[in-house]
C-alpha cells in the first residue's frame, strides 16, 4: 500500500444548528484496510457525516463531525471493529466544520516517514495533572511536535518549536537537535495525542531514556483543566472549520487564511494585508499577482455555491 486511496461518499445537509465532532484514532493492526475502508465508505453513505477517516495496516485515525445520532454510529461501527481503546474526544462545532466525507487507505494513519512500533515502544502517558507538574520543572526538556503554524496558535509555556513545515521532518529535527539530549527527560504534545504515539516510539528507538507525553493530547488537557491551573497559552489549531479551540474545547477566536492556511487573530484580519480568501500578513508576499487573482476567483465560485444551498 504505497499510494493514498482516497474515497468521498455524500454529505446531505444537516438541520441541527450544532455539529457534534469526535476526534479518535488506535494503533491497532488491521488485517485487511481495504476492506475496512469499503465497509466505512458504505456506511457513511447511509448517515450524516463529514470530515476524514484514514486506515491503514497500523489501525485508524480522523476527525469527524455529525448529528448525535451520524456520531453514534460511526463510534459504535469502530467499536464493533475492534477499535476498543480509541482515544476519543468529542467537542461542539456551531457551524458545519467540514465540506466532505473522505475515507483515505494510507502507510500510516499519521505520516512520520520512518518505521517505528507506537504499540510496542511506547513512552510514559501523563494526565492533565502530572503532565503540569513535569512541564513546570527545569530539567525537563519540552517540545511542541507540531508543525510551525500550529505553534503560532497557541502551545505551552516554555516549549519549543521545531519549526517544522510537516510531521515528516520532525525525525530530522530530533537527529540534528536532541542527540545530545538522550539522557534528559523529554516531554512531548501534540493535539490529540497521535503525533507524540508515533514520536515517543521515535525517540525511545534511538535511545532515548525517558520520554513523556500528553496522553489526550492538547485537547484532552483544555477539556480536563482549569482555566486558572492551566500552563497552555493561546489557542489549540484544529483541521476543521473551527480554525481553533480554547479551554472547555469552545471555539475560539482565531480564523483561517484560506490562501495559507496560517491561523489568524482577530488584529492580524484588521490589518490592511488581509483579504478573504486572498491574502494575509504570512502569504501576501509570497504570490503572484495572477495567484491572487486566482483565489478571488476561488472565493467568488464558493460564496456562490453557499447562495445557491441557501
Amino acid at each position: 500500500m504505497n499510494a493514498t486511496v482516497e474515497q468521498l461518499a455524500p454529505v446531505e445537509q444537516q438541520t441541527s444548528t450544532t455539529w457534534v465532532v469526535a476526534a479518535l484514532y488506535q494503533f491497532k493492526e488491521v488485517e485487511n484496510a481495504a476492506e475496512l475502508q469499503q465497509q466505512l465508505l458504505a456506511l457513511v453513505k447511509t448517515i450524516n457525516l463529514c470530515g476524514t477517516l484514514i486506515v491503514a495496516d497500523e489501525g485508524i485515525n480522523g476527525t469527524v463531525a455529525g448529528d448525535r445520532a451520524a456520531i453514534d454510529t460511526i463510534h459504535q461501527f469502530l467499536l464493533d471493529q475492534g477499535f476498543s481503546t480509541m482515544e476519543y474526544k468529542e467537542s461542539l462545532s456551531s457551524d458545519k466544520p467540514f465540506r466532505k466525507m473522505k475515507i483515505k487507505l494510507k502507510k500510516e494513519i499519521v505520516t512520520l516517514g520512518v518505521e517505528v512500533k507506537p504499540r510496542d515502544l511506547v513512552g510514559h502517558y501523563l494526565d492533565p495533572k502530572q503532565w503540569n507538574e513535569l512541564i513546570a520543572r527545569d530539567d525537563v526538556i519540552l517540545i511542541d511536535t507540531r508543525n510551525d503554524y500550529e505553534y503560532k496558535a497557541g502551545t505551552f509555556k516554555g516549549a519549543i518549536d521545531p519549526k517544522t513545515e510537516s510531521f515528516r521532518e520532525f525525525p530530522e529535527y530530533v537527529k540534528q537537535n536532541l542527540e545530545q539530549h538522550k539522557d534528559k527527560k523529554v516531554a512531548m504534545f501534540c493535539t490529540g495525542g497521535i503525533r507524540c504515539e508515533k514520536s515517543t516510539s521515535l525517540l525511545l528507538q534511538e535511545g532515548f531514556n525517558e520520554v513523556y507525553h500528553l496522553k489526550g493530547g492538547i485537547l484532552k488537557y483544555l477539556e480536563e483543566t482549569p482555566t486558572e491551573e492551566s500552563l497552555w497559552e493561546g489557542e489549540c489549531f484544529v483541521f476543521d472549520g473551527r480554525t481553533a479551540v480554547t479551554h472547555g474545547v469552545e471555539e475560539g477566536v482565531n480564523s483561517k487564511c484560506h490562501a495559507c492556511g496560517w491561523p489568524l487573530s482577530p488584529e492580524e484580519v484588521a490589518l490592511p494585508s488581509y483579504e478573504h480568501g486572498v491574502s494575509c500578513v504570512y502569504c501576501i508576499e509570497k504570490t503572484t499577482d495572477k495567484q491572487k487573482s486566482g483565489f478571488r476567483m476561488r472565493q467568488s465560485q464558493i460564496a456562490a455555491a453557499k447562495r445557491k444551498r441557501l
